[in-house]
């Protein structure tokens, strides 16, 4: 673990020294600011030490050794005042890590779609059987199948749609008075892929579920950089606005920001 705490939620992680009022913000600050909380840097510091120390299945690119599979990832923290008074922190990441929702240290995600014998893990293994069968009919004669593989596709795609919209109907979104949103209720139209999933959101559910007050909160780069160049490792980045906006202004409702 990073660190260790007296409070029984084994994902809050104390400071290395004791935090004085002074050194608290008056406001929450603003998750889509690239100028984070001296806190911030504070818990990300340790954060990022723990990052160094552990042998992680997820490749980010920093070891010259391993070359597959390199993906570099997004990291949030967030300081929070619990019910009892203790000031700490929360940390989580983005997405997924080498393929799983859990670690030690992270928070969990706000729904959890690996769970063995979810609806999504059947639904993800039901698309997979159509994908072979249709692979194996074009692998054969098509011309004598067309109308079967048309069907199927077909059935791929209504299957897949219902599956996503379910995942939609899954994620639920607590502000601090305790009230929920789904995704559908925060992005009507469609929404994006990967909502929901980002570490913000993550880290303000944990902390509501929990009866700790988010104080600041921020996200930052760990790993080799994506082919677009923009993410630099260790470097501090602002929420994303298409995918978090809508999530973060109803988990913030209520809440003063500067």
């Amino acid at each position: 673990m990073i660190g260790s705490s007296p409070t029984k939620d084994h994902f809050f992680i104390t400071f290395p020294r004791p935090i004085s009022e002074d050194e608290l913000p008056e406001h929450f600050s603003d998750p889509f600011s690239d100028e984070p909380h001296p806190l911030c840097i504070l818990a990300a510091e340790k954060l990022q030490k723990y990052l160094r120390q552990q042998d992680w299945e997820h490749n980010f690119g920093l070891e010259s050794e391993r070359t597959e599979n390199v993906i570099g990832k997004m990291f949030g923290v967030l300081v929070v005042r619990t019910a009892e008074g203790e000031i700490g922190y929360l940390s989580a990441f983005s997405g997924k890590m080498g393929g799983k929702n859990h670690y030690p240290g992270f928070v969990p995600p706000v729904y959890d779609g690996l769970k063995e014998g979810s609806f999504l893990n059947l639904g993800m293994q039901e698309l997979t059987r159509i994908n072979r069968e249709i692979e194996q009919l074009m692998e054969s004669q098509p011309n004598d199948h067309m109308e079967k593989i048309d069907a199927l596709k077909d059935l791929r795609r209504s299957n897949s749609m219902a599956l996503q919209d379910k995942v939609f109907d899954h994620y639920h979104f607590l502000n601090k008075d305790g009230k929920e949103k789904s995704l559908r209720d925060l992005f009507p139209n469609n929404p994006p892929g990967g909502a929901g999933e980002c570490a913000g959101p993550k880290l303000l559910q944990h902390a509501f579920i929990h009866h700790m007050q988010p104080l600041a909160m921020a996200e930052f780069w760990w790993g080799q950089s994506p082919k677009s160049g923009f993410w630099k490792h260790r470097q501090f980045y602002p929420a994303c606005r298409q995918k978090c906006e809508p999530i973060l202004a109803h988990m913030l409702w209520g809440t003063k920001i500067v």
